[in-house]
This record gives structure tokens, C-alpha cells and sequence, in this order.
């Protein structure tokens, strides 16, 4: 299995997610663990579904 290029990581406050080839932040804080945002990311990643999910994840946050 290959190494995961997004993973979640606890921040104080909810979740963010880490970026390990570019080595930062990517993305906001989310209060609750993007698992669906991750498995597009590291899968298809394609950016209709990526907007989806991000201004679903974004709305829980409010």
C-alpha cells in the first residue's frame, strides 16, 4: 500500500488537512473529520466532487 499524499491530523479544535508531498496545510480547519473530502483527494480528486464536499464540510463549521 502506498504512502497517503492527505491525512487528517487533530489540530486543537477540530481537524486539518496535512499535504505530505508539499508539506502544508491544505485546506481549512474542520470541526469534523473530512473522511469523505480524503478519499476524494487521495482517489479521483476530481474537482466538482473536491468543491462539493469542501462547501459541505465548510457549512458544518457554522
Amino acid at each position: 500500500m502506498s504512502r497517503r499524499r492527505y491525512v487528517a491530523r487533530g489540530v486543537p479544535g477540530g481537524y486539518r488537512i496535512w499535504d505530505n508531498k508539499a508539506r502544508r496545510w491544505w485546506g481549512d480547519l474542520y470541526e469534523l473529520c473530512p473522511d469523505d473530502l480524503l478519499t476524494e483527494l487521495n482517489g479521483a480528486a476530481d474537482p466538482s466532487r473536491l468543491t462539493t464536499l469542501t462547501k459541505r464540510y465548510r457549512a458544518l463549521k457554522r
